[in-house]
């Protein structure tokens, strides 16, 4: 894997001075944490989150899940995550877009409320009637 360095290997004021060109800089993907890096800066992680204490799911998208992850547990003020901590991650899908991944949030919240009201009708079906 290449990646470009950029170098200013000039001074500006000094006429007739002309920039370095960039140069090309092999990435080592056997050192895995730099590898995981780089590939996890390029992409975007749909990820569904699960309250266990309060049986609550949550659907959203990210390029940075380590530090999305921080703010619902820990950092968030407000939002309606706050309400339902701890959260634990149980499931993640990378994209390599940011409009694929947002597709793909909604796609997984229409699947979400279509079973939250399918399950709300079974219940209203279901219940004992009184009398």
């Amino acid at each position: 894997m290449e990646q470009l360095v950029a170098r200013r290997a000039h001074n500006p004021k000094v006429a007739g001075s002309n920039p370095a060109p960039a140069t090309i800089k092999k990435l080592n993907c056997s050192d895995s944490w730099a590898f995981f890096v780089f590939i996890h800066c390029l992409m975007f992680t749909v990820y569904i989150l699960y309250s266990e204490k309060h049986d609550k799911i949550y659907i959203g998208h990210t390029s940075d899940l380590q530090e999305r992850f921080k703010s619902h547990n820990e950092r968030g003020k407000k939002g309606w995550t706050i309400r339902y901590r701890p959260w634990k991650i149980i499931h993640r899908e990378l994209y390599e877009t940011k409009k694929q991944a947002m597709n793909r949030e909604k796609e997984l919240g229409d699947i979400k409320s279509i079973r939250n009201h399918f399950i709300a009708f079974q219940e209203f079906l279901y219940k004992p009637k009184a009398g």
